[in-house]
């Protein structure tokens, strides 16, 4: 099992954000607009945060916001924004963030799978940077090796 698909509609490059609450919400808005979560999931994904903390930010300058898996998680799904100007979650070492996964699940196991081999790419520690500084989301996906999904043609990207 790879990572979930990433559709060049689930990514955002150089968002101009206030704070982490508007940075997830829109890691969340990529997820929906790719078809992987329904309406709420966003919601769940700050609940998280507020709940238990900037747990999410994994590395400096990443956070990979999720929720549980629940009934507004319609299929796996990955999203990516990177932020124009970096904001703060509250990580006592790794903030600020300006690169944001969104990862919708439908099950435990493939939440552990996924972050497993998220754990794998980021272990390269020039990939967050690169993602930070990519130009467009045909970049941001080639940087995490994740190849377009079917039927879609990269060269169709519309500028951001």
């Amino acid at each position: 099992m790879s990572l979930p698909p990433l559709p060049l509609d689930a990514i955002d490059v150089g968002l101009h954000v206030p704070d982490w609450r508007a940075a997830v919400g829109a890691a969340g808005a990529a997820l929906e607009r790719s078809g992987s979560t329904a309406p709420g999931y966003t919601e769940r994904m700050v609940a998280v945060i507020e709940e238990f903390g900037a747990y999410v930010v994994i590395a400096p300058g990443l956070a990979l916001a999720h929720a549980r898996p629940g009934p507004d998680v319609l299929t796996e799904g990955l999203s990516v924004v990177t932020l124009a100007e970096p904001v703060a979650f509250g990580h006592p070492h790794n903030d600020p963030v300006n690169v944001i996964l969104g990862l919708a699940v439908t099950t435990g196991d493939e939440h552990v799978h996924f972050v497993a081999e998220l754990a794998n790419i980021f272990n390269d520690s020039s990939i967050i940077p690169a993602l930070a500084a990519a130009p467009d989301a045909a970049s941001v996906r080639s940087l995490l090796g994740i190849a377009a999904p079917t039927g879609e043609d990269a060269s169709t990207e519309e500028p951001q």
